[in-house]
């Protein structure tokens, strides 16, 4: 370049040359034949596998209401966490089966799985569910028991005589 170029010509250079769309990759949409989109959730122990299609609400967890299943009104909150944050309530209807783990981890298991589901049916809904944290999957998990210990890391109880 000479040295009369100046700050204008050396921008009008740049911008022609990165015309490329800044847009980040484009995710598809994945349902099967009868419209569901499926997902695996997991938490501690606990793994949920997890359809969602359009309908009014329901969600049934191994064959049974979400009320039933999850008697606490927490685990309940956190299952319907995904559909409050992307504006979907009482918009999909939810069947799952869930194995292993305890009902804590089997409801953060459902969430998990019920977000990448949200995002496989709708793949613009992927931005809001990821800034909320619902498709970063928890690895924290039970710390095994050692040998010579009574638990983890508790040691058995001193005695004196």
């Amino acid at each position: 370049m000479s040295g009369t170029a100046t700050l204008a010509d050396l921008k009008s250079v740049v911008t022609t040359e990165t015309t490329a769309p800044a847009t980040g990759p484009k995710y598809e949409v994945k349902r099967d034949a009868l419209g569901r989109s499926y997902a695996t959730g997991r938490r501690k122990d606990a793994v949920a596998r997890v359809w969602i299609k359009p309908g009014k609400g329901e969600i049934i967890i191994n064959g049974r209401k979400a009320a039933q299943y999850f008697a606490r009104p927490v685990l309940r909150m956190l299952i319907t966490q995904p559909f409050l944050v992307a504006d979907r309530y009482n918009q999909f209807d939810v069947m799952a089966t869930v194995t292993g783990g305890g009902l804590s981890g089997q409801a953060g298991a459902v969430r998990h799985g019920i977000s990448r589901a949200l995002t496989y049916y709708e793949p613009d809904l992927r931005g809001i569910l990821k800034v909320a944290g619902f498709l970063t999957r928890d690895p924290r998990t039970v710390e095994r028991k050692k040998y010579g210990k009574a638990k983890a890391r508790r040691s058995f109880q001193f005695s004196k005589r």
